[in-house]
């Protein structure tokens, strides 16, 4: 299991955003490759970044903060945030992206996701994004009547490389994971599943990783990703990769 720091782009800055509310933003930094270097010195084996407005508008926004990102950087980023269709996923892995992230459009259209899987093995992922067990789409501003579960079932041969579940009702809340809803969601696929959401110190990271798996199934939490716990300083980023690594603290 490793831990993964959340870069989240609005308006070209690294913002964290409250239960998803564009209205309730944090900026942390101006300069994104700053933060991805910042990152990557403390151990980042990964980074996620979200461009918060292609979420909301169906297309990407962000590029020149993304390509800031990945000048800066030389680990694996993965990248979700509007990205909609074949030619734009094609276009964001050829610019160095290593895997991209589907939401909206692995609900709206899952035969979509079943194509990028076969175009570009090992380099999709898929995220669902629930408030109280429902799927939520478009930016979080659509909640859905399909069950998180139901959807991640849907790609369980399709060649989907891990699953990102975000509870948003614990979305830059500091109140702590919910580890049980990602349990329990790893439990019923052969998927890798990352948590997200919430993460408010080292008793989250020291819990996921006891319980990441691998379960009878063949899924396991296979990562946490951490943002407003590092970016405050409630988590000491290095001592959580350390811990992840088995190295002693």
């Amino acid at each position: 299991m490793i831990v993964i720091p959340a870069i989240d782009l609005k308006d070209g800055r690294c913002v964290r955003l409250f239960q998803g509310d564009m209205l309730q933003d944090t900026v942390y930094s101006d300069d994104p490759g700053a933060m991805a270097r910042r990152w990557q010195g403390e151990g980042a084996e990964r980074l996620h970044v979200v461009d918060l407005n292609g979420a909301f508008a169906g297309e990407r926004v962000n590029a020149g903060a993304v390509k800031a990102i990945l000048d800066a950087s030389t680990i694996p980023v993965q990248l979700g945030g509007g990205i909609r269709d074949l030619g734009t996923i094609e276009s964001v892995l050829e610019s160095g992206i290593f895997r991209v992230i589907l939401g909206t459009v692995a609900c709206r259209n899952p035969a979509l996701v079943h194509e990028a899987c076969r175009l570009f093995p090992g380099r999709v992922s898929v995220g669902i994004d629930a408030r109280d067990g429902k799927v939520a789409i478009q930016g979080w501003s659509e909640v859905t009547d399909m069950d998180a579960t139901t959807l991640a079932e849907r790609f369980e041969n399709a060649g989907v490389a891990e699953i990102i579940f975000t509870d948003i009702s614990r979305d830059g809340a500091l109140t702590g994971a919910n580890l049980a809803a990602t349990k329990a969601l790893a439990q019923a696929i052969a998927i890798p599943v990352i948590l997200s959401g919430g993460v408010a110190g080292m008793d989250d990271i020291k819990n996921a990783l006891a319980n990441a798996g691998p379960f009878i199934r063949g899924g396991a939490i296979s990562g946490v990703i951490t943002g407003k716990a590092i970016y405050d300083g409630r988590l000491d980023f290095r001592q959580a990769v350390r811990l992840t690594r088995g190295e002693p603290l």
